[in-house]
């Protein structure tokens, strides 16, 4: 499908609009394209149609001239739920699908129904200092003999087209995105905030942005109002790890987007 001047892969499981649930579009993180997903992906689609894509230079999405941005990605997503005729969504990020999936919802705030951020970063000060080193002093050769390499060269075996991604991606990691907090607060969609204890993403930071939208507040309760604007899950874990705990986290994940109301025990 071309978007933008970018022919964008993408899978579907199931058919949009003969669901009782809302689509769920899912964005796999840096250097990761859609078979990357495919743990997600099986623990979702029995009950949702999922979407899940390859961002520009990502998987099977070829790179372009154009450089690779947020804003961009996020304009692909909206693009392509729109040629999928999907009205409205879910949506759920992993690291940098995460920053994908804000500027979704804040680009395009009539398409998103829920957000789910998984180890996301919304301002650069988010990341542990030593990523942000990581990311400024990386040296393409690098990567030689890496997984990312062998996933890269199985759909495009061109080594030129490797060290160019490779040097935009580091730009891209350098450039980062910068959200205001005002701008999260707007953000619509109810959000469900995920991140490990030893992520590369600072917990205070995870923490912040759960707050931001709206969360923490205790005066409202889940037993007097329902499901809140926001949820935040902390596991014991890094933030490659968290991506290996799809068992622990579609059952949680699956609650938020579908509206159920935790239980009450009675204690006494």
């Amino acid at each position: 499908m071309s978007v933008d001047g970018v022919s964008l892969y993408h899978e579907v499981y199931g058919e949009p609009g003969t669901s009782t649930t809302v689509p769920l579009l899912l964005i796999p993180g840096a250097y990761m394209g859609t078979d990357s997903m495919k743990p997600w992906v099986s623990a979702f689609a029995d009950t949702r149609t999922v979407i899940v894509f390859d961002q520009q230079g990502h998987g099977r999405t070829p790179d372009t001239s154009r450089e690779l941005t947020y804003p961009a990605f996020a304009d692909d997503a909206a693009a392509l739920l729109g040629a999928l005729a999907v009205e409205r969504a879910d949506v759920m990020g992993y690291s940098q699908g995460g920053g994908v999936a804000l500027q979704l919802a804040l680009r395009h705030p009539e398409l998103v129904n829920k957000l789910v951020t998984l180890s996301a970063a919304y301002r650069r000060d988010g990341w542990s200092a030593s990523v942000v080193d990581d990311v400024e002093d990386a040296d393409p050769t690098g990567w030689a003999g890496t997984a990312v390499e062998r996933a890269f060269m199985a759909h495009t075996p061109d080594a030129v087209a490797f060290d160019t991604y490779l040097r935009k991606m580091r730009k891209f990691g350098s450039d980062d995105q910068n959200i205001s907090d005002a701008e999260i607060r707007s953000i619509s969609a109810k959000t469900m905030v995920i991140s490990g204890d030893t992520d590369d993403v600072r917990p205070e930071h995870a923490l912040a942005l759960f707050r931001l939208r709206g969360g923490g507040d205790t005066d409202t309760s889940t037993s007097a109002v329902g499901t809140p604007a926001a949820r935040l899950v902390i596991l014991p874990t890094t933030h490659v790890g968290i991506f290996a705990q799809s068992a622990v986290l579609v059952p949680m994940v699956s609650a938020f987007l579908d509206d159920e109301t935790p239980t009450v025990p009675d204690l006494f």
